[in-house]
């Protein structure tokens, strides 16, 4: 296969954070193991860039400073860090064109000069924040390409996890099509990369161009070398790991696991902090499992596989979850996972290495993940053959 000359924009890759910043550093850390990549991102993130060494071409790195100010000043003030807002997608759309606009100022005499392939947008994730750079492009032969973007999930109904986060924004969302470059980004696209099967199919109409590929990447660096086998009569270790907000349903997480921790055949640890935890610490005491639980907040991503390598199973029921990036680390190190089959996590796992329980309602899905986990608690052979399924999947 000849090497690409490609032309990476992620402005929010880096190596050392989480969630979709480290999901787009796996990307373009992967693409430059095989191609020859410039990667693009913003200058807060550069010494983190490079202290990953990864092999690519070159690091561009893009400083607004008059810029992050008004940013950082809106996010203290109006959104008041919480990154979870409905409202912060709108609010990040002149802040993205203005990155762009300024990465082709950087970039647009080598693009003359003919040094690029292709131009891959990464980042934003967002499928309602379009590109510029089509536009900027458009005296150009080379192709562009976007992706892998994500969103647009409903939000399920009869789970009280998604009232408490529903917003009246949401009902705006197909108001994106209006935005400037909005039409442009997909039309002129060369290849449109969907993260899920919800914008796959909401991007059905470019079919010819369209292209499914998981949002999420792992290092292989991440990978088990070795299955890890449970005795019979140590006590299951089970886990959650995430932010503790209403739609990541760790309540649900909680209700499910008390009858297996409550007769002494498992222990849980809670990995996450967030506005939930002082819920979720009250509704164990009320469960009568508060011994048995362990709340340890907000841990780096390297303290978080740790934790996760040390988990026999990943309690995940998430009830709005775009891409889900945790359930393949899970699989990675192990883990095996019970997810929601729905969004992101319903497209990666399957029944050879671990569970989905439909959504119904909440009582329902209690009792689905309740049965699975006594299951497993009490058939330690069938978690050995979850694990070693995928064991096999993730290290082809």
């Amino acid at each position: 296969m000849s090497r690409l000359r490609i032309l990476v924009l992620a402005p929010d890759a880096n190596p050392e954070s989480i969630s979709v910043n480290l999901v787009s550093y796996r990307h373009a850390e992967a693409l430059a193991q095989l191609h020859s990549v410039t990667l693009v991102g913003r200058s807060y993130h550069e010494e983190a860039l490079r202290r990953a060494k990864a092999p690519f071409q070159a690091i561009e790195t893009i400083s607004i400073p008059w810029l992050d100010r008004i940013f950082a000043w809106f996010l203290h003030w109006i959104f008041n860090y919480n990154f979870h807002s409905r409202a912060l997608t709108p609010f990040m759309y002149p802040f993205a064109i203005a990155f762009e606009w300024c990465a082709w100022r950087r970039v647009r005499t080598r693009i003359n000069a003919g040094e690029f392939d292709i131009v891959l947008r990464l980042s934003p994730v967002n499928s309602v924040l379009p590109s510029a750079f089509p536009f900027f492009l458009r005296n150009y032969s080379i192709p562009f390409v976007i992706g892998p973007i994500n969103g647009g999930l409903p939000w399920p109904k009869g789970f009280g996890q998604a009232d408490k986060q529903r917003a009246w924004i949401d009902n705006l969302r197909s108001l994106y099509r209006f935005m400037p470059f909005a039409r442009s980004t997909y039309d002129k696209a060369a290849a449109i990369i969907a993260g899920s099967s919800q914008t796959f199919a909401e991007f059905a109409g470019y079919h010819d161009k369209l292209f499914f590929a998981p949002e999420n990447g792992i290092s292989c660096s991440l990978c088990s070398d070795t299955v890890r086998h449970s005795q019979r009569d140590e006590k299951l270790e089970l886990i959650f790991l995430g932010a503790l907000v209403p739609y990541k349903a760790c309540d649900l997480a909680l209700r499910a696991a008390a009858p297996c921790l409550r007769r002494g055949l498992a222990r849980f640890t809670v990995a996450g902090d967030g506005p939930e935890r002082a819920s979720l610490e009250q509704l164990t005491k009320s469960l009568g499992i508060e011994d048995v639980v362990s709340f340890c907040g907000m841990l780096t991503h390297s303290e978080a596989m740790q934790r996760l390598r040390s988990a026999d199973v990943m309690v995940f029921p998430s009830v709005r979850e775009f891409g889900g990036g945790v359930v393949f680390e899970a699989l990675a190190v192990g883990a095996v996972p019970i997810v929601a089959d729905f969004g992101g996590p319903g497209d990666i796992v399957h029944p050879d290495v671990g569970y989905k329980v439909p959504l119904t309602d909440e009582t329902d899905v209690v009792a689905q993940m309740e049965m699975i986990l006594m299951e497993l608690a009490q058939n330690r052979e069938h978690l050995e053959q979850l694990r070693r399924a995928a064991d096999v999947g993730s290290s082809r």
